[in-house]
């Protein structure tokens, strides 16, 4: 089932309450949403599906045009959703790293639904604004929200790959949105020294603590469950994600290291069948066919998917 804004809203705050946290991975082709969901199923758990503006641009989706990328992005996740096959799973829809001239726009866009269709949450990319910009980009998206008479369930960020976020600053920006659009905010994303992607610096200086300091934050300015979202994750052990969601976090990012999985299998599929993939091959057909590709890299990748999911989980979810 894919989830309303408010069931959306609702999963993070039974996160942050029971002490998991729900996977979200960019998913950058119609093969890896479908292998997050069957990871779900076998993993008994929800999940949610991100997508970000290089996504939406890609060749998979909108080849250039971010909303048709996100009205076609929309419209196959749906039918997945309302398969019989993942009825039962529980799938939120988020808009990611959006940033740039066009974001507020094509963000407000997919707020109004494309066919009737919008994502389930909404973050903005903060890293190229002001404080104030951030605070005036998310303010554009709650006010036309209220103008729709359509609910929002937030994400906001920080400066998330600038090193640990200060606390008096994370506590300005959340206090702000929630006194002027109470109730929006779901999830909040400060910089708890992670890095997008594996950097040539090596892994993260994760600061578990950070994350116990601005959870407490979130629960004395909003007065309920706002979990914290953690961006950048690679480089990160399970015993490190367990250990942030002791602290807070309800929604861990995954992009850098499912890439990494899914490259590499594509990588070993056609080493694999380099003497195959000649015309007149015996077995040409079934390894030139997308099929043989991506039935490979789904074996591959979806094992790993069901363990991060594992490793965000409580028993007995």
């Amino acid at each position: 089932m894919l989830l309303t804004p408010l069931q959306t809203r609702a999963l993070f705050e039974d996160a942050r309450t029971r002490g998991y946290a729900v996977l979200a991975v960019n998913a950058d082709s119609p093969s890896c949403v479908r292998d997050c969901l069957e990871a779900a199923k076998i993993a008994d758990a929800p999940i949610l599906i991100e997508t970000s503006l290089w996504q939406l641009l890609g060749a998979s989706w909108g080849r250039g045009d971010a909303r048709l990328g996100m009205a076609l992005y929309l419209q196959y996740i749906e039918a997945l959703a309302e398969s019989e096959r993942f009825a039962d799973v529980k799938i939120g829809f988020h808009t990611d790293h959006i940033k740039g001239r066009d974001a507020i726009s094509l963000l407000c866009d997919a707020l109004r639904g494309f066919g009737g269709l919008s994502p389930g949450s909404f973050s903005i990319d903060s890293s190229a604004m002001t404080e104030s910009e951030n605070l005036e980009a998310a303010s554009t998206l709650c006010a036309l929200s209220d103008a729709l008479g359509k609910p929002l369930t937030l994400e906001m960020e920080a400066g998330v790959d600038d090193g640990l976020t200060p606390l008096e600053e994370s506590e300005r920006v959340v206090s702000a949105i929630e006194k002027k659009h109470p109730g929006k905010l779901a999830l909040w994303a400060p910089g708890v020294g992670t890095r997008h992607g594996f950097s040539a610096e090596g892994f993260p200086e994760f600061c578990v603590e950070t994350i116990r300091e601005h959870a407490q934050m979130l629960k004395n300015v909003c007065g309920r469950p706002v979990g914290i979202a953690l961006h950048g994750s690679s480089g990160l052990t399970d015993d490190d994600l367990k250990r942030g969601v002791e602290a807070g976090v309800a929604k861990v990012n995954w992009s850098t290291e499912s890439l990494q999985i899914r490259s590499a299998a594509a990588r070993e599929f056609f080493q694999k069948n380099s003497d195959t993939l000649v015309p007149g091959a015996p077995g040409f057909k079934d390894a030139a066919m997308d099929n043989g590709l991506q039935a490979a890299i789904s074996a591959a990748y979806i094992p790993k998917v069901v363990e991060k999911i594992q490793a965000l989980k409580i028993p007995g979810y």
